[in-house]
């Protein structure tokens, strides 16, 4: 009898050495490390994503991608971002959460039309699935990711 397991792979760049580390998420309870510094990988939490790795990350993902485009200044934002941590910590390992910031990024945000704060879009084999704008409750963000 032969067993098969869906990958879930995904690329993710390391916040403490900026190295793209391609991770298996089927192997999540072994905490995974950075092969460049060996600090751990915390999927448990939104990631920051810039314009030097967003492609490669949304277009390598193999699982629902949820992107929040938001501002530091966005109070809005400010009142979403909870929700989105606990998105990322509950469903670690089904699906990737990143933070694109508007300010340091603005041509991801034009990119991607992003008119209004926050505005989350949802990217499945690294195409756009579906996006809301503003503040949002966790039943709206669970059902964009599937």
């Amino acid at each position: 009898m032969t067993t098969t397991t869906t990958t879930r792979k995904v690329t993710i760049r390391c916040p403490f050495c900026s190295r793209l580390n391609r991770v298996d998420l089927n192997r999540m309870a072994n905490g995974p490390k950075c092969g460049g510094c060996g600090k751990p990988l915390q999927l448990d939490r939104p990631l920051h994503a810039t314009a030097a790795d967003f492609d490669h990350t949304i277009g390598s993902a193999e699982v629902p991608v949820l992107v929040d485009f938001y501002a530091d200044w966005c109070g809005p934002c400010h009142m979403m971002a909870p929700t989105l941590d606990a998105l990322a910590s509950d469903r670690k390992g089904e699906i990737l959460v990143l933070k694109v910031d508007t300010e340091k990024d603005p041509g991801l945000a034009t990119r991607y039309n992003v008119r209004g704060l926050p505005t989350v879009v949802a990217f499945k084999d690294g195409r756009e699935t579906g996006r809301q704008v503003g503040v949002a409750p966790r039943p709206v963000l669970d059902r964009l990711v599937g």
